[in-house]
C-alpha cells in the first residue's frame, strides 16, 4: 500500500491535518483515526483526476 506524508495536529479538542502534497486542502476528524479517513478520502477525491485547478508540492531537480 503506497503511503503519503501528512501534517497534524490537535486544536481544541479536534485533529487538523492536511497531505503534505496538497498544503491548501485541510480537513479535520474529532481523533487522530478520525481524521486518517478523512484524509485517504481527501486524497482519492484530488488524484481522482476529476477535480480541476488542484495545487500541488513537487520536487524537482536542478543542475
Amino acid at each position: 500500500m503506497p503511503t503519503v506524508k501528512i501534517v497534524f495536529w490537535e486544536d481544541d479538542g479536534f485533529w487538523i491535518g492536511y497531505l503534505q502534497e496538497f498544503p491548501d486542502y485541510w480537513t479535520q476528524g474529532d481523533t487522530l483515526e478520525d481524521l486518517e479517513s478523512h484524509l485517504r478520502a481527501l486524497y482519492k477525491d484530488l488524484t481522482s483526476g476529476e477535480l480541476r485547478g488542484i495545487r500541488r508540492v513537487a520536487d524537482i531537480a536542478v543542475a
